[in-house]
């Protein structure tokens, strides 16, 4: 590893968004909007606010609307600028600040999270990197990222953003278990990919934020395909911890999983209800619909 802190962030946004079809059929999921901005803009701002300044999107087909969405929109900017609507203007220029640099590296067949890690490598190089899967909107103060390379700056090992599930839900995600630093770090030493609750190690959930460090790359590579014919990260993480150590953060702040449609609603809830400009209008109009029914 080069430096101190985390450069670089992977979002891998391959996938087909089939839970929201029809919605997804034509529009990637990641641009799927939550009150006035779309998935992948909450998952870039949260690295942004970490220090991250270069985004590496992990790209497949059907995916051109977001290239466009972090593109400079020469027409629209004109057409505000002779208008005058300058806070519009800002607004736009937010979404790509100038010191901010976006690429995109395809990853040609959907074989799962690990292999469209490994599409990045190039990319990434010999230092250690931010994964953040834009289907988990997470709100913290500070951001959920940021908690974390606090953490990397301490213990200079990957880090693992987890929280506490229903152990019902167990087949969901990936399940840590491991050694209790602190009330909010653990020390992992096994890692199960959506195993049956009655198999899971914990009720700890491993969340869509990461840090890695390089090493990870040379365990996703000697991986074989796993659960759902899928070659996955918590796999190359539980060989990973062969040979370095890797921690569990229970970050402080919110996870909504809006890969599913309840969860999406429930953020657009939330967050609307925290908008500067409608959310006191909005948590009225709430309650007095709740109130006449």
């Amino acid at each position: 590893m080069t430096t101190n802190t985390i450069r670089k962030a992977v979002f891998p946004i391959a996938g087909l968004g089939t839970r929201f079809l029809p919605a997804t059929k034509a529009s990637p999921k990641e641009m799927l909007t939550v009150v006035d901005k779309p998935l992948i803009q909450y998952a870039v701002e949260e690295a942004y606010a970490a220090g991250i300044r270069q985004m590496i999107f992990v790209t497949g087909r059907t995916k051109r609307s977001i290239e466009d969405h972090f593109d400079t929109a020469y027409e629209l900017e004109s057409e505000l600028e002779a208008a005058g609507k300058t806070e519009l203007l800002k607004v736009v220029h937010s979404i790509k600040p100038d010191d901010m640099q976006v690429v995109y590296v395809r990853q040609h067949r959907t074989l799962g999270l690990g292999h469209a890690v490994l599409c990045a490598k190039e990319l990434v190089g010999h230092e250690a990197f931010a994964v953040l899967l834009a289907d988990d909107l997470m709100v913290g103060e500070p951001t959920i990222m940021s908690q974390m390379v606090e953490q990397f700056q301490e213990w200079r090992a990957s880090i693992l953003a987890v929280q506490d599930v229903p152990r019902e839900h167990t087949r969901r995600y990936g399940i840590v278990s491991g050694r209790q630093i602190s009330d909010r770090l653990v020390e992992v030493s096994d890692i199960v990919e959506k195993p049956a609750p009655e198999n899971a190690p914990s009720t700890l959930a491993v969340a869509g934020r990461y840090i890695l460090t390089p090493g990870v790359f040379a365990e996703i590579e000697a991986q074989q395909q796993g659960v759902g014919g899928e070659i996955q990260l918590t796999d190359a993480i539980a060989s990973l911890m062969r040979r370095e150590k890797v921690f569990a953060y229970r970050y402080q702040g919110v996870r909504y999983d809006c890969g599913s449609k309840l969860g999406f609603l429930q953020a657009t809830v939330d967050l609307g209800k925290r908008h500067p400009e409608f959310g006191t209008d909005f948590q009225e109009w709430l309650l007095n619909s709740a109130s006449a029914q």
